[in-house]
């Protein structure tokens, strides 16, 4: 099979979708891969190391020409639609249930869209998700401890507290990967530290793992509002598999906040879980709602994206080789995992959330194949 892994063009994002390493595996099993030039100068992997192991440079227009199957990491971007062919494989993060426009521009294409973040394991574990939530969550302590500096607009508390000075309160909305992370590296700040979640099996199960100043709370209305009182820091944690996010800090809510409190809201991808969220970058990262420091970048592992790309191909490589291996029919049809990451398929809405979110009649993956 001839693979394409083009250079990420979303602002900001530094990462790439393969590694020489992953390369390496492919190309010794046969399959050609198109490498854009300079796709890995964000993450310090020159062209050369890439031809090193049998890629092949060449340029944007020729990686989506040849391909029968794109690789990247984020979702295409609208110059990008053109280039997707009916039939083409594009395995990526889409996280569709952010964009109707990419979500109908998907499905016109006739492409054959695999998401990394609907392949689940039958444990319920998201295996692809799962190292790029693991970096989120301790990147949204370590942004959101800037951003309640003064200069940013925050509330000039330091999460760490000082002799005599109470440490700053941090509340986490989900237990997930996302959120056990987040509270595993507020409490490292010496910060006070709450984590709500309505899975009360997996509260106790962070119970006895998490330091002693992180406590836990079931999370209903009363709760969440009590607890984003208190909160210097709140991180949005949760994930529903395919589905948008649901609204749980309202614009009304805000006003009730400590003036200069941060929000960083790691489910932004998904939509967000507040009112008044909308996707930022890196390089603008922040706004202000009714007093409240707003951090919604929806690529926040990108900005370590040394770290970010190994961690995630480590994981895709062998879903890569198992599509290019046996094509994406016989692969999804031998994998349950990897057939939950059929999004869209030749037009067809193959993940239910998304057909009822924007109105397309739902197709089972089983009938894809």
């Amino acid at each position: 099979m001839v693979i394409g892994v083009p250079k990420e063009i979303k602002p900001d994002e530094y990462r790439v979708a393969m590694t020489p390493s992953g390369v390496e595996i492919l190309t010794h099993h046969g399959h050609t891969v198109l490498i854009e030039r300079g796709a890995g100068d964000g993450t310090g992997i020159l062209d050369e190391e890439y031809e090193a192991v049998g890629a092949q440079i060449t340029d944007q227009a020729t990686v989506w020409r040849d391909a029968e199957m794109i690789v990247k990491v984020k979702e295409p971007l609208p110059s990008e639609y053109p280039l997707i062919r009916p039939n083409q494989v594009i395995f990526t993060f889409f996280h569709f249930a952010a964009s109707e426009e990419l979500t109908r521009a998907m499905v016109k294409s006739g492409a054959v869209c695999i998401a990394y973040e609907t392949i689940q394991t039958p444990d319920g574990a998201h295996p692809i998700l799962l190292p790029m939530s693991e970096i989120a969550g301790r990147m949204a302590v370590q942004v959101g401890a800037w951003c309640l500096e003064r200069p940013m607009g925050g509330r000039g508390v330091l999460l760490a507290g000082a002799p005599g000075v109470l440490p700053g309160t941090v509340v986490v909305i989900g237990a997930g990967v996302v959120g056990a992370n987040a509270a595993r590296i507020a409490a490292g700040f010496g910060a006070r530290v709450l984590i709500l979640d309505i899975n009360v099996a997996r509260l106790r199960a962070l119970e006895e793992t998490l330091p002693a100043n992180v406590d836990t709370l079931y999370s209903n209305p009363a709760n969440l509002r009590e607890a984003t009182q208190q909160a210097d820091l709140i991180v949005g944690a949760i994930y529903v598999t395919g589905g948008r996010t649901p609204i749980l800090i309202k614009r009304d809510m805000l006003a009730t906040l400590k003036t200069g409190a941060v929000l960083v809201d790691v489910s932004v991808d998904q939509g967000g879980l507040a009112e008044t969220i909308r996707p930022t970058t890196h390089r603008e990262p922040t706004y202000v709602v009714d007093g409240v420091v707003h951090y919604a970048v929806s690529n926040m592992p990108g900005a370590v994206a040394r770290t970010s790309t190994y961690a995630l191909t480590h994981i895709t490589t062998p879903y890569v080789l198992r599509l290019a291996e046996h094509g994406w029919q016989e692969a999804c049809r031998q994998d349950p995992a990897l057939r939950l990451g059929l999004n869209i398929v030749q037009g067809k809405v193959t993940l239910q959330p998304i057909a009822e979110q924007f109105g397309y009649e739902f197709v089972t993956p089983e009938k894809m194949l």
